[in-house]
């Protein structure tokens, strides 16, 4: 048997590839965060599977029920909010797996920062404003980021700021980031994209603070940071698209 680790997205359940669908078809058990998932995920469960809501167990609690499937032969679904490359604990997970000998794989999903960005029709990079995108996260209770991974130090680049698991500091990041971006810098945040409960909050530096705090949002939410989020960029025209770009050379 294998475990499959697979990307649910941002919770919606018709934005998982074709291929998480058919796994997760064939899987007699699947484990899944249900603080984060729309039910309708499940929904692409058979109907007989052993479906497991991890929230409330630790790592090693979850790894016992791969253990115990591999010992009876049985396909595991390991469900990933957004997509496993990030901030899903698939290293700790997999390591656990290989030291007991238990095969996986890996099948992507669409990050939460892509469908933040999808529901407000943002692109992320604009040309000749700005050509990168910093995904991070703060830290409160949970585990500490490295000292060379201060979110100030990110600031300075001016790069589109992609945050997670942040929403509770709202306050405090807003007011670190102004002395880079400036106050009047456009922030969304959007609060389970995809989902039915979706809710989108556009501001600056220096309101966004006071219209999270009063939608009382506490969890599974996406900041976004940057002058890309304007909502009428006036931008340079991008080298591949440009009319006066040489095309002579291209074939095919």
């Amino acid at each position: 048997m294998t475990v499959h680790f697979i990307g649910a997205g941002p919770g919606a359940a018709d934005l998982l590839t074709v291929r998480a669908v058919e796994l997760l078809k064939k899987s007699p058990v699947c484990l899944y965060v249900g603080t984060y998932l729309d039910p309708e995920v499940l929904a692409h469960c058979a109907p007989e599977a052993e479906l497991i809501d991890t929230q409330g167990l630790d790592l090693d609690q979850i790894i016992e029920h791969c253990v115990r499937a591999h010992a009876a032969g049985r396909e595991v679904a390991r469900l990933c909010s957004g997509d496993p490359s990030v901030y899903s604990a698939l290293s700790e997970q997999t390591r656990r797996l290989d030291a007991a000998g238990i095969p996986w794989d890996v099948t992507p999903g669409v990050p939460a920062y892509a469908a933040a960005a999808a529901v407000v029709g943002a692109e992320l990079t604009v040309p000749e404003l700005v050509q990168s995108v910093v995904l991070t996260r703060a830290q409160a209770r949970s585990t500490a980021m490295p000292e060379t991974e201060a979110l100030g130090n990110f600031a300075r680049t001016g790069a589109t700021l992609a945050l997670h698991l942040a929403i509770t500091r709202i306050r405090t990041i807003a007011d670190e980031l102004v002395a880079s971006y400036g106050a009047d810098c456009p922030v969304v945040v959007v609060y389970r994209a995809s989902q039915p409960e979706e809710l989108v909050l556009r501001g600056t530096l220096a309101d966004i603070a006071g219209r999270v705090e009063a939608a009382e949002l506490r969890q599974a939410a996406v900041i976004l940071v940057g002058r890309a989020l304007g909502t009428a960029v006036d931008c340079a025209q991008s080298h591949l698209y440009d009319p006066a770009r040489d095309r002579a050379h291209i074939t095919g």
